[in-house]
């Protein structure tokens, strides 16, 4: 790549599924960038944990805390560099016993910034609700929620399985033009949550979209499925 393009680092929660989605976005939109995809490797209890509650924010960056973390020394190098621009990206997991609303709000209030200390995108409740479509687009796809039951249970992720339309991650949303529609439908039901839109193509304050998901969760024992909004702004 030609010298003086964005370079993008990408935090992202599992080294599997999380990775390879994000991994595959990137290729299929063509993002004039170069970008390093990172697994935090746990979630983000665990990085709220080590940012706020073992460190200070003012006194240990983003990139800081990635590097000791790392326990691969030709690995380290890569949190020395500049990046014009750091996404994070990790599932809400409301069933998780590190869940409380006031964490959610600290860390995306803290990390509000890609070009300074980070932009954070979260999925609702995990990183499968990207593919939880049975066709695409899924006229039903605004219906589709998952309780607090249903996540203790550890039973999502099974679901996602059964209702997805091709039952395989790899063959879902195989073209451009299908991830646009997945990622549109995103969008729309984002701005339904927070009662607005249509955006101009942009999608709500993630704020926003966090304060309508803790009032369900908190009234109704469920959250809306929503797949991070990261997508838009890194394939556009």
């Amino acid at each position: 790549m030609a010298e003086g393009k964005r370079k993008i680092l990408v935090l992202v929660e599992g080294a599997k599924t999380d990775a390879a989605l994000m991994g595959r976005l990137l290729s299929t939109y063509q993002i004039d960038a170069k970008y390093e995809i990172v697994s935090y490797r746990t979630n983000i209890y665990t990085l709220y944990q080590e940012m706020f509650e073992e460190n200070d924010p003012s006194d240990m960056d983003l990139l800081g805390l990635l590097k000791s973390r790392e326990s691969d020394p030709a690995k380290k190098t890569m949190f020395d560099d500049f990046y014009s621009d750091i996404f994070l990206i990790f599932d809400l997991d409301p069933q998780d016993p590190g869940f409380t609303p006031n964490k959610i709000r600290r860390l995306a209030r803290y990390f509000v910034e890609s070009s300074d200390m980070g932009k954070l995108y979260i999925n609702y409740p995990m990183v499968e609700a990207f593919y939880h479509m049975a066709s695409i687009p899924d006229p039903k796809f605004d219906s589709y929620y998952a309780s607090l039951d249903e996540l203790r249970a550890g039973g999502y992720k099974a679901r996602v399985n059964r209702e997805n339309r091709d039952h395989d991650y790899r063959k879902f949303a195989a073209t451009k033009e299908e991830c646009s529609v997945v990622i549109a439908q995103n969008m729309d039901k984002a701005w339904g949550l927070v009662g607005g839109g249509p955006g101009d193509g942009l999608p709500p304050a993630q704020i926003g979209i966090i304060e309508a998901q803790l009032d369900s969760i908190r009234s109704d024992r469920r959250v809306a499925v929503l797949s991070a909004q990261h997508l838009r702004f890194l394939c556009s």
